[in-house]
């Protein structure tokens, strides 16, 4: 697992400085703090939580608070977001950052015992015995994986007590990128944009610091380089340019990019309002779907892999039946130091109750219950240059069927995936709706 612990900790490093940079803007705008913001949008619950998050964070009342910020590589998809190549430290004292510190999870593990049993099928495919820090986001429910990472760190003989905790993609550096327009460092080639950034920075940190004979030690300098350049763009933002940016971040929050838990309990309140904090509906009876991968060893081919949903809901007959097809598309058609054949452990989260019939290339599957739902479970494997659909038959409890309503929640870290349903009702009339997931989705018929 070596040679995962170190990629796109440059990365990680730049989207902790923009992020900060992007929430400084975010609360509070130079000319006259949040309210500027504020006036311009009108009052939703979004506007409502970020009025919550400045008083929280700008309140000067000489109290230092302490937040912890896992960086998760969506190229390398994992259930809560990411596979976790570094976190974060972050402290904030009266408005002001007042320390910011990054950790290698592959050099802070050593110090975490191995004690923790790994889950199905982290022993079977990666031969990972126990669970440590990196691989703590397990969980398609950020406030188990929250929960899960602050234990890992005091394990490891941490020693921050801390009042939240915070998970960021890599996407967040791409829309970031998207306001400020790209970026040119001094002594590195080329420029860094919304387009190229990740795949750049992806390159500079495992080839092009030997070809520009950088020492090993060296190689992520240009961490600091990039950061002080975004910074740079975002300061000098326009007052429009900054609305933009507050509705980027909105965005990226919404898309469970940026998830959020608190320890003050007004302020997690007013984040799960706002639908903020990457958590499972387990409150919700009604029919249920989520999907969720978990990458296995198959480097950063998540980046080639481009997935689609489709749902049909047949209430016609005595027992509600569904049938989920889940195709992935394997992009990328030659093998090289981040892509290789596909490997995930899908997990496919319906009502309780539910009962899978038959499926296809969904071979030896396992069945579990957490979070108030049955799962489903398989490891899907595509090779490159190929696609391959996940067919899974399943019957819903009875009680589905009345006053039906659907809620699919997203995989936070996986964007832009099209979804089609096709509900049967009881008079055996046929209805399509089409949408893609870039959010939680209900669907009321």
């Amino acid at each position: 697992m070596k040679k995962y612990s170190a990629k796109f900790w440059v990365i990680f490093w730049t989207i902790s400085v923009v992020f900060l940079v992007g929430l400084y803007f975010l609360l509070q705008i130079k000319s006259g703090g949040v309210e500027n913001v504020i006036n311009y949008l009108p009052i939703g619950q979004e506007n409502k939580t970020v009025a919550t998050l400045a008083e929280y964070f700008y309140n000067h009342d000489d109290i230092e608070r302490t937040f912890l910020i896992l960086f998760q590589n969506n190229m390398e998809i994992r259930p809560g977001g990411g596979f976790i190549g570094s976190f974060g430290i972050l402290k904030i004292k009266n408005g002001s950052v007042t320390m910011l510190q990054t950790h290698d999870t592959g050099n802070f593990d050593g110090r975490v015992p191995t004690t923790v049993p790994a889950p199905y099928p982290m022993w079977e495919t990666l031969r990972i015995k126990s669970m440590q820090m990196r691989d703590s986001n397990y969980s398609p429910d950020f406030l188990t994986n929250a929960t899960a990472a602050e234990n890992f760190y005091y394990m490891g003989q941490g020693q921050e007590k801390f009042d939240g905790i915070i998970g960021i993609t890599t996407n967040v550096l791409t829309s970031l990128l998207k306001m400020t327009g790209p970026v040119q460092i001094e002594g590195y080639p080329g420029t860094y944009g919304d387009e190229n950034a990740v795949l750049a920075l992806e390159y500079q940190v495992e080839k092009a610091y030997d070809e520009q004979n950088i020492p090993r030690g060296d190689r992520k300098s240009i961490m600091n380089d990039i950061a002080q350049e975004i910074i740079k763009k975002v300061f000098a933002l326009s007052n429009a340019q900054k609305l933009d940016l507050y509705k980027i971040l909105t965005e990226d929050l919404g898309r469970k990019d940026i998830q959020l838990f608190f320890k003050d309990q007004t302020l997690e309140d007013t984040v799960k309002k706002a639908n903020w904090g990457g958590l499972v509906d387990e409150n919700w009876q009604k029919d249920y779907l989520m999907t969720v991968d978990a990458n296995l060893g198959a480097w950063k081919t998540d980046y080639s892999v481009k997935r689609s949903m489709d749902y049909t809901i047949d209430l016609s007959g005595e027992t509600p039946k569904a049938i989920l097809k889940i195709t992935y598309n394997h992009t990328a058609t030659q093998k090289d130091y981040m892509t290789k054949d596909y490997l995930t452990y899908l997990r496919v989260y319906v009502p309780d109750g539910s009962w899978l019939t038959t499926s296809s290339d969904f071979d030896n599957a396992k069945f579990g219950s957490e979070l108030g739902k049955k799962y489903f479970g398989s490891i899907v494997k595509v090779p490159l240059g190929q696609s391959r659909t996940v067919e899974i038959n399943y019957t819903l409890p009875k009680e589905i069927s009345h006053n039906y309503n659907l809620k699919i929640q997203k995989q936070a870290g996986i964007n832009d995936e099209p979804v089609t349903i096709h509900f049967i009702g009881s008079d055996g009339n046929k209805t399509d709706y089409n949408d893609i997931l870039n959010s939680d989705f209900v669907l009321n018929n």
